[in-house]
């Protein structure tokens, strides 16, 4: 755990009380703080009180005047569609809003760290899609490479139950735009954006606020180093305007970045690193099972060039990616019988995502669809499809946005797989790559794809 420093004494109010808001209230009374919690469920309150918090409604004028800050949890809306009643309170009295990830910030550098011979670092990643497989692949190359890790933010530990940081760690934190949008410090030694697509675009009042909200860990956290996806026009954008010297590393999986700066970049399936108008470096990735699929060499290239930064030798990390085994529910391949491969892809919750693991297989049977978001599918390219099993809320609109690609309306995960084993034929690809969010039908996209695999099983 790291304590939060700069509270001792202090009535800080913490609104939500799932595992980042738990984690938060005891890094708050671990450095003297006094939480006051709340949550609209009755059932976490209660747990709250169990583990010994102060539980009171800081909605309420009286107790939010009493507050000294308060710590909303990310998937509280804090501004659209409408700020939380609890924020609006606070707004009110005149008492500052910030998140765990904040307070991250304020409390993880420590007085030891000046005996230390290496000061550790902190490398923060964001993008519509591919976070996740990015911390998890950069994690793993660290370990590999014998450096101390930590993994955290919205993916593995909250940001507050982390360890304090060792001689020489790495702290790799994946943020979403809910995190980086509220925190009132951002203090990254290394930033990366990935790239940019329609997403959460309720809770950000439109595109142009859920890009503004992923711009600030680079605009406010002047990161000393930051790798900025350029295949969509607000990746150039972001470099333009914070590019000076070497700061920024370009990464590219559509064109060669052969300029006078620092780029990687993959071409035929080569990841290459340019550097100062020559070639420093080339991985062959044609054969890396872990990472399949133009999207996964994007996150290489992502992850390579942190690594680059930290100071490791691209031999070290192109073993480390060769043994990487990829993310649960992320192109994940779960099964393969009679030639037949099963890919677990659930985390795929909206169409670009969904897009870019068409594009990585071939002969596909393709399961879709859940809750629908804005758009659909219109506009992937379905030619790899050689039939869609739809389910969820969205079956459908799903079935008049496929056209003449082959489809069924299934209805269910479990129909949905019995069909598809029963047309595969061998050097099919089964894939779950839904589109959707989950929850017209399981509790969170992991459960759909636990289910996928128990069914595969």
């Amino acid at each position: 755990m790291i304590p939060v420093v700069g509270y001792s004494g202090k009535r800080v109010g913490v609104l939500g009380l799932g595992r980042t808001g738990l984690a938060t209230a005891a890094a708050l009374q671990a450095g003297g703080a006094m939480p006051v919690c709340w949550d609209d469920n009755p059932a976490s309150r209660a747990l709250a009180d169990v583990e010994g918090y102060l539980v009171a409604d800081i909605s309420r004028p009286r107790e939010a005047d009493e507050l000294d800050l308060l710590i909303t949890s990310p998937g509280i809306p804090h501004l659209y569609p409408e700020a939380h009643k609890a924020i609006q309170a606070a707004w009110a009295a005149g008492v500052p809003v910030d998140n765990d990830i904040g307070l991250f910030f304020q409390s993880f550098a420590r007085d030891e760290w000046n005996g230390f011979d290496r000061y550790p670092k902190v490398v923060c990643i964001t993008g519509s899609n591919g976070k996740s497989t990015t911390s998890a692949l950069l994690h793993h190359i660290l370990r590999h490479a014998h450096r101390p890790s930590q993994l955290g933010g919205n993916i593995g530990k909250a940001v507050l139950s982390l360890d304090p940081a060792i001689d020489g760690e790495v702290a790799v934190i994946e943020l979403s735009s809910y995190q980086t949008d509220l925190a009132r410090t951002l203090q990254p030694d290394v930033a990366i954006f990935l790239n940019l697509s329609p997403d959460h675009l309720d809770r950000h009042g439109g595109v142009g606020g859920y890009f503004a909200a992923k711009k600030r860990l680079f605009t406010q956290g002047l990161p000393e180093r930051s790798i900025i996806g350029v295949d969509e026009p607000e990746g150039q954008y972001l470099s333009n305007i914070i590019r000076e010297g070497e700061n920024v590393i370009e990464i590219s999986t559509t064109r060669q970045l052969k300029g006078k700066g620092w780029s990687v970049f993959v071409r035929k399936g080569f990841l290459v690193e340019w550097r100062k108008g020559r070639q420093m470096a080339s991985i062959d990735m044609r054969k890396m099972e872990g990472l399949p699929g133009a999207h996964n060499q994007q996150n290489a290239c992502a992850a390579y060039a942190a690594c680059r930064h930290l100071g490791l030798a691209p031999k070290v990390i192109e073993a480390a990616m060769a043994s990487y085994g990829g993310l649960r529910h992320r192109c994940q391949q779960v099964g393969e019988a009679l030639g037949v491969k099963f890919i677990n892809n659930s985390k795929a919750t909206n169409a670009d995502s969904a897009g870019k693991a068409l594009l990585a297989f071939e002969n596909i049977l393709w399961i879709a669809g859940g809750q629908a978001k804005a758009g659909g599918i219109e506009g992937l390219d379905f030619s790899a499809v050689k039939k869609a099993y739809l389910i969820g809320e969205a079956a459908e609109d799903f079935a008049l946005q496929l056209g003449d690609t082959p489809h069924v309306i299934s209805g269910t995960l479990e129909a949905a797989m019995a069909a598809a084993k029963a047309d595969a034929a061998q050097g099919d690809t089964i894939l779950l790559a839904p589109a959707c969010a989950s929850f017209d039908q399981f509790e969170s996209f992991e459960q759909r794809g636990e289910v996928f695999e128990a069914l595969v099983k």
